[in-house]
């Protein structure tokens, strides 16, 4: 099975590279899916309660650094959207960042605007398995208005 495995491994590297446009459509697949992960699932899962989907978005190891500097792990994350409910009226999260480097590291960075306030965050999110989660969030710049 290992010699197999080292076989096909070469192959489907060659393959994957003779394929034009491959790695490009495969990056704007992960740019499209940080997006909806940013813009629509974690707001969704904070605003829902919904902590499958939170604990599916936060990696094991998720930090949070908040705009006080407390800071935060996904168990505290999971915990906190438990137990309060979530409505900020009209929300948007406008992505100002997004890069993508080597295919399994993103920086994801923007503004929060909801009815009363703003922020700003910057997220760390790595790929394992074929699967995006964040390792890392940092907010900053609350301002009521």
């Amino acid at each position: 099975m290992k010699l197999a495995m080292k076989l096909i491994t070469p192959f489907a590297i060659c393959l994957v590279s003779a394929v034009p446009g491959l790695p490009a459509a495969m990056a704007q697949n992960d740019e499209a899916t940080l997006r909806e992960l940013k813009t629509v699932l974690w707001q969704q899962a904070y605003r829902e309660q919904d902590t499958a989907l939170l604990g599916r978005i936060l990696h094991d190891s998720f930090k949070m650094i908040d705009g006080e500097g407390g800071h935060s792990d996904k168990q505290n994350e999971l915990q906190w959207v438990a137990a309060n409910a979530w409505n900020p009226g009209e929300f948007e999260y406008r992505i100002e960042r997004l890069d993508i480097y080597d295919g399994k590291f993103a920086i994801v960075a923007g503004k929060g605007l909801a009815t009363d306030y703003s922020y700003s965050s910057s997220n760390v999110l790595i790929k394992e398995d074929g699967r995006w989660q964040a390792v890392s969030s940092h907010v900053s710049g609350y301002q009521k208005h």
